[in-house]
């Protein structure tokens, strides 16, 4: 007989493309993960995982054995959620996928709220982008995604799976205090031309709204600095090396010379939540959601409009 937790690993490689993130995603180490696919290996006799280069690709075994794995963690899910709505508890596992202002701007409290009030329940997070946490729900690797999108750059939801807005997040020009537009109470996005842009890397959902942004007023932005995290954005801009565009939930305290000035017309982020619909029923992804939606407006009027020269 076939070992679930052997099958849930094949899966976990199948979707991340190697050992190491599938062993991020699902909590383990890469060496459990190469054990698991080794066992499973010799239980089927059969070669699931060849090396190509420094990394693996999966078989066409493995490839027809992980989608037979994806349909048997579905009907698992659909027993595990069976179970724990009649029990009426949030107990076991939930594994959230988050963008990564989310993660630092909205997760710390709501998921301290579910500790003191769901203490069967373990919650493990992912950080990455909305893309990736879209396609995570939809293939059954994480029970909740907290996302993000632009209404210019929407993420795409595939059937099967619902979702809760809580809200929009604005998102401000950050530029040093002596910048001519930070004498501006208020910058119109056509004033924004002929700027030097630190800003996420291509392929991100905020890279492309920029992007989008910029090309509307007839210019391809100028991205010097490509770099992931928001805070480090703003410490080039504090070094004074561009201008960028920052949202406010997540957002800390800016460093002395650093100002905001709200953007017309106003960016804002929608900020959602995805679960498969199947899942609905079950009591963690219920008081997950009533958890997000409590602490969403709290950390939001905490991160609101900086003032004339930057947060409080």
């Amino acid at each position: 007989m076939l070992d679930l937790g052997r099958l849930r690993a094949l899966h976990a490689v199948a979707v991340h493309g190697s050992v190491g993130k599938a062993a991020a995603s699902l909590g383990y180490t890469s060496s459990a993960i190469s054990q698991q696919i080794s066992k499973l290996e010799r239980e089927t006799r059969t070669v699931l995982l060849e090396r190509q280069g420094r990394g693996v690709v999966l078989t066409d075994a493995a490839r027809e054995l992980a989608a037979t794995a994806q349909r048997v963690l579905a009907l698992v899910e659909q027993a595990e959620v069976t179970l724990e709505h009649q029990r009426g508890q949030a107990v076991g596992q939930l594994r959230v996928a988050a963008f990564a202002t989310g993660a630092r701007g909205l997760l710390p409290g709501a998921l301290a709220e579910l500790r003191r009030t769901c203490p069967e329940l373990e919650v493990r997070v992912l950080e990455t982008d909305p893309y990736l946490a879209t396609e995570l729900v939809a293939r059954g690797e994480v029970d909740l995604g907290l996302v993000q999108d632009w209404a210019s750059v929407p993420v795409p939801v595939p059937d099967g799976l619902s979702r809760l807005s809580l809200g929009l997040d604005p998102v401000d020009l950050v530029l040093r205090a002596e910048h001519p537009l930070a004498a501006l109470p208020v910058v119109p996005v056509a004033e924004l031309r002929g700027q030097r842009w630190t800003s996420v890397p291509p392929g991100n959902i905020c890279h492309d709204w920029l992007v989008n942004t910029m090309r509307e007023v007839g210019e391809e932005p100028d991205v010097l600095y490509q770099v992931g995290e928001f805070e480090t954005q703003i410490a080039l801009i504090a070094a004074g090396l561009g201008v960028g565009l920052v949202p406010r939930l997540g957002r800390g305290e800016l460093p002395p010379g650093v100002v905001a000035r709200p953007v017309l017309p106003e960016p804002t982020r929608r900020v959602f939540t995805l679960w498969r619909s199947q899942a609905s029923r079950r009591p963690a992804i219920t008081a997950a959601l009533d958890a997000l939606r409590r602490h969403w407006p709290i950390r939001h009027a905490a991160t609101g409009p900086a003032g004339p020269d930057g947060p409080d």
